[in-house]
Formats: C-alpha cells, structure tokens, sequence
C-alpha cells in the first residue's frame, strides 16, 4: 500500500491589516489592526508552532492598489495590503519565542541590490538558526515601479531575466564566497576568520556588477529556503530551475493538477528530481465542530466582505481594471505584465463555468484567489485530503479570515484529525526551514539546485588574502 504524502501547512499572512479577506479586520475575532506590534506576531507564532506548522510565509508588495478606478482610495478605505510594513523587522521577535517555525518572507528582487539583500537573508538565518525561506517575487504593481524611479513597469519576462541573474548572484555569495573553515574563532592565534578562504566573486552581468567577497559568514543552510509564487510559463520555468518550494493560485484540485505536473516536470528537465519542489495551493479553512456551526461562521464572515477592496487587489493581481466591465459580463483571459497566471484559472481554465466581474470580486472578497474550504474537522481533512492527493500538492499555504482565529481554529480542530488520519506529522523532524520541509538532515540546498555548483566554486581563485582586485578579471565565475 502506497504511503500517503504528508500535508505540509504555512500560514499565509502579510504585515497588513487586510490580506486576502477584505473587511474582515471589522470583526469582532480579528485582531489585524495590531499588525503593527510585536505581541500580535509572537503570540502568532506560538500558536504555529503549537500546531507543528511548516512555517510562517509572509507576502509582500511595494506598491499600492490603484487600478481599480484608476485610484488608491478603495484599497486605502479598507486597509486592503495597505499601509503594509516590511516584512523583515518582526522575524527575530518570533524566532526568539519559537525553536521549529520556519519562516518564508518575500521580496521584489526587481527592486532590489543582491549584494545588500543576501546579507539580510543571511543575517535572519544566523539569528533564527537556519529557519529563514526567500520568496523570490518580481514584483507586479505599476505604482511599485513608478515609486522605485521607473517610467513604466518592466515587462513581466525580462523581470524573470533580472531574477535569473540576482539568485545567481545570491547564490555565489552565499555557497561559494566564504569556504567552509573561514571561520576560525581562534583566540590563541588572534585569528577570526582565514582571508585566504574568502573569496571576491568577481561578478560581471547583464543587470548586476558585484566583484566583492559576501559580507556574512556562512550561516545555517547558507541559501536559505527558495519559494517562488508566480505561475506564468515564464514563471514556472524558473520555479523548474530554482524554486524548492512554489506557492499557486487554485479553484478546482483537477484544474490544479495540470499545473503541478507541468511544473514537476520543469524541475525534471532541469536535472532535478520531481519531488525536489514542494508545491503549496493557497486556501482558507472554515471549521467547527459541526457542519451548521461551520457554514454559520462562513456565513459571518462573508456579512463583513468589502467588494471595492476585493476588486482594488484583483486589479492589482489581474492588471486589469473591473470597473470597466458590467457587473453580469463575462471577463475573458487578459495578457498583462501583472500576475499573468492571475484570470487563467476564472478564464483558460474554467471550462464548466463563466465567470462574471461580479462572481470574481465575491470569490475573491473572503479567502482571496484560493477556494475556501467549509466545514466540520472530518469534512475539511477530507477536502484537504482530496486537494492534495487529486491536485498533486504537498501542502497548503493557509490564508485567515480572521487573525488569529482562524490559524487557531485550525490547530484545535483540523490538526488533530489529519494526525489520526496520518497525514500531519506529530513532531518536528529537524531544526531548519529545509528540514521542515524535506526532513532531517536536510539543512542546504540539493545537489541538484542551481545554487549547489557555487560549493567550493572559488577555492584556488584569488583571495582576500590577495591584493584587492579592483578591476574584474576575465575568468568570471559563471
């Protein structure tokens, strides 16, 4: 008998008052409007832990939601992803109050320098012990590129080409800089770390130019975890060649299906193995003990729904503005330099059903893109279940409706059911984000990743025991 794949949880969350149910902050359970304090993030990431979840992956966008209406008011007015604060600075406080929780947080690689960002990364999987992922994102709001200096949004492909050529940065920095054994600590010689074992990487790009060695030494899993959340071709190429663990929108598990397939065997013919990358389907969870209780509470929650704000964020996520259409029109499949995976699933795919402005902005109002699943603990393990085995999934990136009750709700009633039912874990198996993942032992990045060549990479090649190279050499490392 086939054992059953384990279903892997994150919590989904952003430092936002509104995430992916909007207008639900009114409510008398959510405490989102305390996004902006310490206690609100460690209390949550105690509740996490307690529910043994894989970790904690918080979204991210740089921008505000302004096409709908071709105005930033409706998302404003609800506090939908706006204000939203950096992801980062909370991290540490949870980690000190946690020993297992993984932690996935996103940023807009488009924006930013690899040289500066690796450091931050580095920086949090020192402190938290190797428990930190990089949700690498390009970034899809125009009003983010007009406010980082750009005249327009970069188009959706060459962000993926900047990407491609910022992990390769990371990645030199993070593997292949610093040898193992830098790092001496010997106080009798007054030597702390080798010079001759770090290395300039000497890097020269079409986008970035980056000679110097990395700033940190190698911390836990050096690269940390890599995600990816964009399912575009182009975007499930790169999760094929990059990602370890990729987050998908998702209406239906056999419409899903075909999207995990095709990007396990993206994976596949880059060299690495199908189950290399972790594929993560965003849904929210209604439950109670029973049935009617449960489709009450969904009842509550869809009374506090804001349809402006809904359509505000699917402007953002779609590039496409839903005040244009009547309410009863059907909206067909729009090629956009946004989310350009975003209207597939309502329109290329939904083939038994079409779906109107309307019907989207309610979709969308409470549980965000992903479905929402209703219902007693032995009804939603057994809709998780079915999304998993049928959708090819290995786990779920959990959205709230209300925070934190609804991550709690989970861990009182769903984890003890998918434990019985020897789907959940019952313990932690490792120490690290990786080892949450893949199991013990698993601390660095495959073989078979991309990152994995820049092992050993610079070893023999000038140091910084070496006079300093201020011109770069011809020999770059590529």
């Amino acid at each position: 008998m086939t054992e059953k794949k384990r279903i892997a949880i994150n919590a989904f969350d952003m430092t936002c008052v509104g995430h992916q149910s909007f207008g639900l902050w009114r409510h008398p359970r959510s405490r989102a409007t305390e996004y902006n304090t310490i206690g609100y993030w460690t209390d949550l990431a105690r509740t996490l832990e307690k529910g043994l979840f894989d970790g904690l992956f918080l979204a991210d966008v740089v921008g505000i939601y302004d096409i709908y209406r071709n105005s930033a008011a409706p998302a404003l007015q609800d506090g939908a992803q706006v204000p939203v604060n950096d992801p980062f600075m909370q991290i540490s406080a949870m980690a000190a109050v946690t020993e297992h929780l993984g932690f996935g947080i996103t940023s807009a690689v488009t924006y930013e320098q690899p040289y500066t960002l690796a450091r931050k990364y580095a920086t949090l999987d020192h402190l938290t012990r190797g428990r930190v992922g990089f949700n690498v994102v390009t970034s899809y709001l125009p009003s983010a590129a007009e406010n980082q200096g750009l005249p327009r949004q970069i188009e959706h492909d060459e962000r993926y080409e900047i990407a491609e050529e910022f992990l390769d940065v990371t990645y030199k920095l993070w593997e292949g800089s610093w040898e193992d054994g830098a790092v001496r600590e010997d106080r009798e010689t007054g030597v702390y770390a080798d010079p001759a074992l770090v290395h300039p990487i000497q890097h020269r790009g079409r986008h970035f130019t980056v000679p110097g060695a990395g700033l940190t030494a190698p911390s836990p899993q050096r690269t940390p975890v890599i995600f990816q959340a964009g399912a575009s071709s182009r975007g499930q190429a790169f999760a094929g060649k990059h990602a370890e663990a990729v987050f998908i929108g998702a209406l239906r598990p056999d419409l899903t299906r075909v999207m995990t397939d095709s990007i396990r065997d993206r994976a596949e013919a880059e060299g690495r193995g199908r189950e290399d990358v972790k594929i993560f389907a965003m849904l929210s969870v209604v439950v109670a003990e029973t049935e009617e209780e449960a489709q009450a509470k969904y009842a509550d929650y869809l009374s506090y729904a804001d349809l402006e704000s809904s359509q505000a964020i699917i402007g953002g996520w779609s590039g496409v503005d839903l005040s244009r259409f009547d309410e009863d029109e059907v909206l067909n499949y729009v090629k956009t330099d946004s989310i350009q995976s975003f209207l597939t699933p309502f329109t290329l795919q939904a083939r038994d059903k079409e779906w109107t402005r309307a019907e989207i902005a309610r979709h969308c109002a409470v549980g965000g893109m992903g479905d929402v699943v209703v219902g007693s603990p032995q009804s939603v393990a057994d809709q998780l279940e079915r999304w998993i085995d049928e959708g090819g999934l290995d786990g779920i990136n959990l959205a709230y409706h209300v925070s934190p009750g609804s991550f709690e709700d989970f861990v009182e009633l769903v984890v003890p059911e998918l434990q019985r039912r020897g789907r959940y874990r019952t313990e932690y198996e490792g120490s690290t984000f990786r080892e949450n993942l893949f199991g013990a032992g698993r601390t660095q990045v495959a073989e078979t990743h991309p990152a994995a060549r820049y092992r050993g990479a610079f070893a023999g090649r000038p140091s910084c025991a070496d006079a300093p190279a201020r011109q770069l050499e011809d020999d770059v490392v590529a």
